[in-house]
């Protein structure tokens, strides 16, 4: 979980950039982006593939 505290002086601005790059370094975004719909299980069985064939391909080189 990410939290920011903050200082004695700092701008509520400067704190919620903190926050935002500390979210994007945790992968929070990607993670919800991936959550956000119901994915059905002929999907995940495209998708799996589609990785691991992109995988494959640069491994191969």
């Amino acid at each position: 979980m990410t939290q920011v505290i903050l200082g004695e002086n700092e701008g509520i601005e400067s704190a919620l950039r903190r926050f935002k790059r500390q979210v994007s370094k945790a992968g929070i975004f990607n993670d919800m982006k991936k959550h956000r719909h119901f994915e059905t299980p002929i999907e995940k069985r495209k998708r799996k593939a589609l990785a691991k064939h992109k995988q494959r391909r640069s491994n191969y080189r």
